[in-house]
């Protein structure tokens, strides 16, 4: 793993780069001595490497705060299906002149091309954190999460589940005793437990062996449908258990989309993890698809049947 404690457009932002079987455990260890953190919080997975986090897309509870996986990737090399090695991006955030792809790689499962190596920005470590809790039924809680949402307060992530909603608070230390006066709630004992639990999905809402991953505007109102086990992102991520046939009409409805996040096989190879893409988008894909892999033989089929 290399890391380059270079500056860029500010001070307190650095990059980091490694090699594509590198460990987030690894990597979040070398930043956190240098006081400095992979800011969406990507789930682990009990040994997650580099590559895979980037490959799938996949952010954890401080993504309502910092972003997500592709907004913190400044570059990636990558080797295409005709086995060339590709280089894009650079270390730092206004390097990208025409189609920025090393952004398009976050979240693409390896039908592009073989990651080999990723850069990434960093940024500090927050000075204070406070995680309150409150007492709120779903609706409430949506209303709560848009209301405080609209205003200055550091909230870096949300979780609602089962009539209770957990906020953490980080920044300065001043700022966080500021919301936590201003918001009141109970104070969450063993917090940091709580927050890796939900990053990792070991928490129990996140048990069920069918499960919909809805991702829609934060003011949305409640899905018509059974099932619901937490609520993310200020509002904008909700989780549902069980086999929800209209679960993709529903979330088209409220203007988002929903994913078949985990499923037996046969009901993934039935309905397809993702929903079907309009003809346009779908050309798009299939002609980014036979720029980078030609012959069709990364991960075919992985997000969807046609390319």
């Amino acid at each position: 793993m290399h890391y380059r404690g270079v500056v860029a457009y500010e001070p307190s932002e650095l990059y980091i780069t490694a090699k594509c079987g590198t460990p987030i455990s690894e990597i979040e260890a070398v930043l956190a001595e240098k006081g400095q953190m992979l800011a969406f919080e990507p789930p682990r997975f009990s040994g997650a490497t580099l590559g895979g986090c980037v490959a799938a897309g996949l952010s954890g509870p401080r993504r309502q705060q910092a972003g997500a996986v592709r907004d913190f990737v400044l570059g990636v090399k990558l080797i295409d299906g005709t086995g060339q090695v590709l280089d894009f991006g650079g270390q730092v955030m206004k390097n990208v002149a025409g189609y920025d792809v090393s952004r398009l790689i976050a979240g693409s499962m390896g039908t592009l091309g073989l990651i080999a190596e990723v850069t990434l920005k960093v940024l500090p470590q927050p000075v204070a954190e406070q995680t309150l809790c409150f007492a709120l039924d779903e609706s409430a809680a949506i209303a709560r999460l848009n209301q405080w949402g609209g205003q200055p307060l550091p909230i870096s992530a949300a979780f609602w589940h089962d009539g209770q909603l957990w906020l953490r608070l980080s920044g300065a230390r001043a700022a966080v005793e500021a919301a936590s006066r201003k918001l009141g709630g109970s104070v969450t004992v063993n917090a940091e437990k709580h927050w890796n639990s939900v990053r990792e999905q070991t928490h129990p809402a996140f048990a069920a062996p069918v499960l919909w991953r809805l991702a829609l505007p934060s003011c949305a109102p409640s899905p018509k449908l059974d099932g619901l086990q937490a609520i993310e992102w200020g509002g904008a991520l909700r989780w549902y258990d069980g086999n929800l046939e209209s679960a993709r009409d529903e979330a088209t409805r409220l203007g988002g989309h929903a994913v078949l996040y985990r499923a037996p096989e046969s009901q993934r190879c039935r309905e397809g993890a993702f929903a079907p893409l309009p003809p346009a988008l779908l050309a798009l894909h299939q002609r980014l698809k036979k720029t980078f892999d030609p012959k069709g033989i990364l991960n075919p089929g992985r997000i969807y049947a046609e390319f």
